[in-house]
């Protein structure tokens, strides 16, 4: 059959029945109907296959979760059936190795202290700094000066940090008496935190820009800033800075690579001293 002169080829919307009851001219009820456009039946598929995806997608969810902790339950069974099959002797030589394993970790802390770690201190010239790099392994530094304010506030969370972290030397040296230094580390801004490992500087800490760019900054965020640079035994989780709300700040932060360098590595004999 030819289509009719001037119709159109556009296919007709389609209708649906509603639910709202109506009178003709008549006076007689009729139902009332509302013309369906293509996009709308097209918006109404992608819901349902939306609403479906997040149900599979908590089913997942879900299923790995039990899974874990199936593997975790399994685990500390056969760790508790592992010890209910120990004889005496050798519950006994598990006993004296965590006994051995303690009383080391004591004497390293004692040579630690007796090294000057525990406290902040400050050191009164260059010559003290690199007898006291030669001696740890692990130290911080702060290069300060008296009329910085900011300085002011990174010696409250170094002094913290020190007495928590034993198994790192922190260290504060007033810049303006320390130009040798200050220049071949290439320190520039006031305050910087120089990390050093093994008589090498690891990174800097220069300014409060990885600290979320502002003076309220908490111990824990510069705390998680020296773990990422491995200078202190860090239990957190190192891929997040630990800030209290990111929008408080105001700024983006750029996650950091635990193997991301800030600076070159310098070595720190004082031979050219």
């Amino acid at each position: 059959m030819s289509a009719r002169r001037g119709s159109s080829s556009r296919p007709l919307p389609v209708e649906r029945p509603g639910s709202r009851e109506t009178r003709d001219g008549s006076g007689a009820r009729g139902v009332a109907w509302r013309r369906w456009s293509g996009s709308e039946e097209i918006t109404l598929y992608l819901k349902m296959t939306a609403d479906t995806s997040v149900e599979i997608l908590q089913k997942v969810l879900e299923n790995e979760i039990l899974q874990t902790a199936k593997v975790v339950e399994e685990h500390l069974d056969a760790e508790m059936q592992k010890l209910d099959q120990m004889d005496e002797d050798e519950l006994e030589r598990l006993k004296q190795r965590r006994l051995e394993a303690l009383k080391k970790a004591q004497q390293q802390k004692q040579e630690w202290i007796s090294k000057g770690h525990g406290e902040y201190r400050e050191i009164p010239s260059e010559r003290d700094f690199f007898q006291e790099v030669k001696e740890s392994k692990n130290v911080v530094c702060h290069f300060y000066r008296d009329t910085t304010f900011r300085c002011q506030i990174m010696d409250k969370h170094l002094s913290v940090l020190a007495k928590k972290h034993v198994e790192t030397k922190f260290l504060k040296l007033n810049a303006e008496k320390s130009p040798f230094l200050c220049e071949r580390l290439r320190i520039k801004v006031i305050p910087t935190v120089a990390l050093i490992k093994d008589g090498k500087s690891q990174d800097y800490i220069v300014g409060f820009t990885d600290l979320g760019n502002t003076d309220d900054f908490t111990t824990e965020t510069l705390e998680w800033r020296l773990g990422c640079a491995d200078i202190i035994n860090y239990s957190g989780n190192l891929m997040e800075p630990p800030f209290q709300s990111q929008k408080k700040f105001g700024t983006s932060f750029t996650k950091l690579d635990k193997k991301t360098i800030r600076g070159k590595k310098y070595d720190l004999d004082s031979d050219d001293d």
